[in-house]
């Protein structure tokens, strides 16, 4: 009988271990640490930049403010870049990301995007206007500016240029190479380029050329790919939903970009019915 109580004793055992820790609920953890930390960009106005103080703004670190708001809880805004900001919620640096992430099936494998989406942009190139370009096709050859970590990198690299792109961790660095001649244009979200060409007289030389060949990417905020179905990533998902049946998105990207796109609008109208 012994030998039978031990024996059962260590089967339960080995159950427990192997079954191991429950996850952790993100969102009471947020709530009692009572801080939320949300990765955004600061090289991306105006959806994420820095003030004259050198405060973070933009659309989205008001979108994250709106969120610390709703679960009583402090901001703090850590800055990321298309290279690190999912390592960094995968790493637990970050509660949340908001940050100009386009939504695809391979990011969908890493981290937890949430649904409804909130934004879209398409891809474009701010090109010198000597390089006469019209098209992807035209880049062949010739060296262009991108970001580490683009989604559309790999295609723009093997498909159109046939050779390594002039990559840089951050949006400043890519385009003063672009200024300095070191690649014919800088490849990027079409949304912001449009902006900056508006906004900044320094691209007087250069054009916005719409590449046609990626169809528009929606943006997804995202949590980690464990809590997506979790109470953190459920309370994102009714927060985004919200934001958009609201109009809430609408006024804030009327705030910080002057107009409202077209894809956001139907977002908006398709969320209210």
């Amino acid at each position: 009988m012994k030998r039978l109580f031990a024996t059962l004793l260590a089967c339960m055992a080995g159950a427990v271990i192997s079954a191991g820790p429950a996850l952790a609920d993100q969102m009471a953890i947020i709530k009692k640490k009572g801080v939320l930390v949300v990765g955004v960009k600061t090289d991306y106005p105006p959806w994420g930049t820095r003030d004259a103080s050198g405060a973070i703004v933009g659309m989205e670190p008001e979108m994250a403010a709106d969120v610390a708001k709703r679960l009583g809880v402090k901001l703090e805004l850590l800055p990321v870049v298309s290279s690190n900001r999912m390592q960094f919620l995968q790493q637990g640096q970050i509660d949340l990301m908001i940050a100009t992430m386009s939504d695809t099936p391979e990011r969908r494998k890493v981290v937890g995007i949430v649904d409804p989406v909130y934004y879209a942009s398409g891809v474009a190139i701010l090109a010198n206007k000597k390089a006469n370009i019209k098209s992807a096709a035209d880049l062949k050859g010739k060296p262009v500016c991108a970001l580490q970590g683009a989604f559309y990198n790999n295609d723009l690299q093997s498909k159109y240029t046939g050779q390594d792109l002039v990559a840089f961790k951050g949006v400043t660095e890519a385009q003063q190479a672009l200024i300095d001649g070191r690649c014919v244009g800088f490849v990027y979200d079409d949304v912001v380029l449009v902006w900056q060409k508006a906004q900044e007289s320094k691209w007087g030389d250069f054009e916005v050329v719409q590449l046609n060949e990626w169809a528009p990417v929606p943006w997804g905020l995202a949590v980690k790919i464990e809590e997506l179905n979790g109470p953190w990533g459920k309370f994102m998902a009714d927060v985004t939903a919200d934001w958009l049946k609201s109009g809430t998105l609408l006024a804030l990207e009327k705030k910080w970009v002057g107009s409202n796109t077209p894809w956001l609008v139907d977002a908006t109208a398709k969320a209210k019915k």
